[in-house]
């Protein structure tokens, strides 16, 4: 296989596969370390996962939420990027295989992430809409517009109450906040871009196989996020499963079935990464590490953010797959590499938990910090500040706020466009 060409260097070679927070993280606390850096990833950018909805859902067009990599890491001595996707890793040789050839590496971090997880589930994966990349957000925000479109023109009953009609399935934060965009989009917006229809009709539900809504916050949240989504009338239905889904219906574990053309799958995720590495080093779906985030049964490969499982007496499953988590992460892997290069002892991971939140819509969000519980308003606040100062890049940061300061006076959404149609061929072909 054919080498990728960098420039020759005295220095250890560090590739790290993934350009998500965990990867920005790592490279800008390693600018100065003794290293070659090369990072691969399969885009040119980094997208603000936390945000994918609102591209959806007609509130931000994507570039707002993205930055090219080269443009965040150019400071960076001895830094390279190439845009490939990695197939493989070969731990005896020390390579990675990609699709534009093989390269050799000192030390080795993968920070690949999770993908969609249809839990085997193959009408769901063929017909469902993901939501973890910007074509994937793209692709559903053109085919919900596309719907109404051809809502407007239908004198076929069923069909249009599977134009209008949309499921949501999983109820987590992103389930929970793409279910509260939805509805705003019903109450405030859609009924004046489509007056000839009537928006009574439409059904919004939300679909959660537990017990409650965030399962992974406090009971206080659930039940606040549960008032707020009823005041968006959305539907809510829990302890309920979809068994399948052929593209125009969704059967439900309870007997039964939802019409609908759009069933967006936000019920889970499971690690992304790379062939190569021994089965024993993989637990439901994710990289086992230590508290040093060294992958099991490797001296030189390491693993950190959503891919990485790292099992403690707080987290005995491993950490949530959030944001923080992988930031953390990545700067606490930076100073031990350091610590290694100068002959120091590693310290120990130690996650410092800030805190779990969700938006509901407009004035509407849930937040848990340590003991202290918000809901309402000011948790809303909290919410739009700490998504604002997390996102790469002051320019994207002023197109977001200046959104959200527009959509909050106005009810309006302006990225209503559809531009690019989204042709359903065969809708697993998100790649992942």
């Amino acid at each position: 296989m054919k080498h990728i060409p960098v420039p020759e260097s005295k220095n250890p070679r560090l590739i790290i596969i993934g350009g998500g927070f965990a990867g920005i993280k790592l490279v800008k606390r390693l600018a100065k370390a003794p290293l070659q850096i090369v990072l691969f990833d399969r885009n040119n950018y980094h997208t603000f996962q936390p945000l994918l909805y609102q591209v959806a859902t007609a509130g931000l067009e994507p570039d707002s939420i993205a930055d090219p990599l080269r443009k965040q890491l150019e400071p960076v001595k001895n830094f390279f990027f190439r845009m490939a996707e990695v197939y493989s890793v070969d731990p005896g040789s020390q390579t990675i295989q990609t699709e534009i050839g093989e390269m050799s590496y000192d030390y080795l971090v993968i920070a690949t992430g999770s993908k969609t997880n249809y839990f085997g589930n193959e009408s769901i994966m063929a017909n469902a809409f993901p939501l973890k990349q910007i074509p994937q957000a793209l692709d559903l925000r053109s085919h919900i517009l596309q719907n109404f479109e051809a809502a407007t023109i239908t004198d076929d009953p069923e069909k249009l109450e599977s134009m209008m009609n949309i499921a949501i399935v999983g109820g987590g934060p992103t389930g929970v906040e793409v279910a509260g965009a939805l509805g705003e989009l019903k109450k405030n917006i859609l009924p004046s871009d489509y007056p000839e229809l009537d928006f009574d009709q439409m059904n919004i539900t939300l679909l959660e196989g537990t017990p409650r809504l965030l399962g992974a916050m406090s009971e206080f949240a659930s039940r606040k996020a549960l008032k707020y989504l009823k005041k968006f009338d959305v539907h809510v239905q829990l302890n309920t499963l979809v068994t399948s889904y052929d593209g125009t219906v969704a059967k439900l574990s309870n007997g039964d079935e939802i019409k609908t053309q759009t069933l967006i799958w936000a019920a889970g995720v499971q690690g992304n990464f790379p062939d190569g590495i021994n089965d024993g080093s993989v637990e439901r779906g994710r990289l086992v590490v230590d508290e040093y985030s060294k992958v099991k049964g490797y001296e030189n490969i390491y693993a950190i953010g959503d891919i990485a499982v790292m099992k403690s007496k707080e987290f005995p499953y491993g950490h949530p797959m959030l944001a923080p988590v992988a930031i953390q992460q990545g700067d606490h892997l930076a100073e031990n590499l350091k610590r290694t290069f100068k002959g120091k002892p590693l310290k120990p991971f130690t996650y410092k938990d800030k805190g779990s939140m969700a938006t509901v819509g407009r004035n509407k969000a849930v937040v848990d910090m340590g003991k202290l519980r918000f809901g309402g308003l000011f948790a809303w606040m909290i919410w739009m500040f700490v998504h604002l100062i997390s996102i790469i890049g002051f320019r994207n940061r002023l197109i977001v706020f200046s959104n959200w300061v527009w959509n909050y006076f106005t009810y309006d959404k302006g990225t209503r466009l559809i531009i690019r149609r989204f042709i359903p061929r065969h809708r697993n072909n998100h790649k992942e």
